[in-house]
């Protein structure tokens, strides 16, 4: 009976101290990002027209207090704050911005957006540029950079000159039968010097529309950080529409195909690799719908910032 009792004992110990490893495990494991949260900074043009979907809040700030439930160290800025809420401590504090803007993008600079823009190469910052913000001076200036890395990397090792082509306005529609942007044109000189004449994106789209009508969402990457745990299909039942093709570069994963009900379409959520940190346009919106208050794209932004933070702070391509 001793000798049972004993076993008995034996197991239980046994028993106890394998859970209390698999819990250290966990704990360890989950640790670093519960000490140390991935610091988020939204930032968000501010419009009243906001408040007719979220009430006595701005967009941004129901995003923020989104991130905060999800684990995020959150900061809230905006257009009409102290250095238009861009101050360069808040963005060295940052390790994602996420940034929503309509109507108000040439406030902005495009010395502003360059900032930016090298603290993405560095590896420092990673962007969420959101619905309109397909315009926004930082998401522009980031695509520019991606076009430029993308037109001198065939020919690298070689003597190369690049001249940009600017668009003949900063924010134009572009019709459905002009030359597509980003473009380059290759020349080759007798001695060996390749000419690249790299035509800078117009970051826009031939058509839109703001019917408030329903769009359904396909999910393209089931497998990527962003998406996992999604369904395969889901609906937004009030947003409005972009129809593609959408000027950018060619991103490095397409995660999502948006489509209407008349037939258009667009690829809804894009990352690009630019330097050493990442770039990610999540499309739905308009500021009078209350998108952000809903699970899945909360959810998105977050497994998206949280991704991006735990990426750049891991040195990981």
């Amino acid at each position: 009976m001793l000798v049972c009792l004993t076993m008995t004992h034996r197991l239980i110990i046994s028993l106890l101290f394998f859970v209390l490893a698999a819990a250290t495990r966990t704990a360890t494991a989950r640790s670093p990002n519960e000490a140390n949260p991935v610091r988020v900074l939204v930032w968000d043009e501010r419009q009243a027209e906001q408040k007719q979907a979220y009430g006595e809040r701005f967009l941004g700030q129901a995003i923020a207090d989104s991130l905060e439930n999800q684990g995020f160290l959150v900061r809230s800025s905006g257009l009409d704050e102290a250095a238009q809420g861009l101050d360069p401590a808040l963005l060295d504090w940052a390790e994602v911005l996420i940034w929503w803007g309509h109507v108000r993008h040439s406030k902005i600079t495009p010395e502003t957006g360059k900032e930016i823009v090298n603290r993405i190469k560095q590896g420092r910052l990673s962007l969420i540029a959101l619905h309109s913000a397909h315009w926004a001076t930082p998401f522009v200036e980031a695509m520019n950079a991606k076009s430029r890395q993308e037109a001198i990397a065939p020919f690298a090792g070689r003597d190369w000159t690049l001249e940009e082509v600017p668009l003949r306005t900063r924010y134009y529609l572009p019709k459905r039968d002009e030359p597509p942007t980003p473009r380059t044109e290759v020349v080759e000189t007798d001695d060996g010097t390749v000419r690249i004449k790299l035509y800078l994106p117009n970051c826009c789209f031939p058509a839109y529309a703001d019917r408030g009508t329903p769009s359904d969402f396909k999910l393209l990457a089931p497998e990527h950080p962003i998406t996992k745990g999604l369904p395969k299909r889901f609906e937004l039942p009030q947003t409005e529409m972009y129809a593609d093709p959408f000027q950018v570069p060619e991103p490095d994963a397409v995660l999502f195909e948006e489509r209407w009900k008349e037939g258009e379409t667009f690829r809804s959520g894009l990352v690009w690799n630019l330097g050493a940190g990442k770039v990610f346009y999540f499309r739905p919106g308009h500021e009078t719908y209350p998108i952000f208050l809903q699970e899945i794209p909360l959810k998105i932004l977050g497994s998206a910032a949280r991704w991006m933070g735990e990426t750049q702070r891991s040195g990981e391509p």
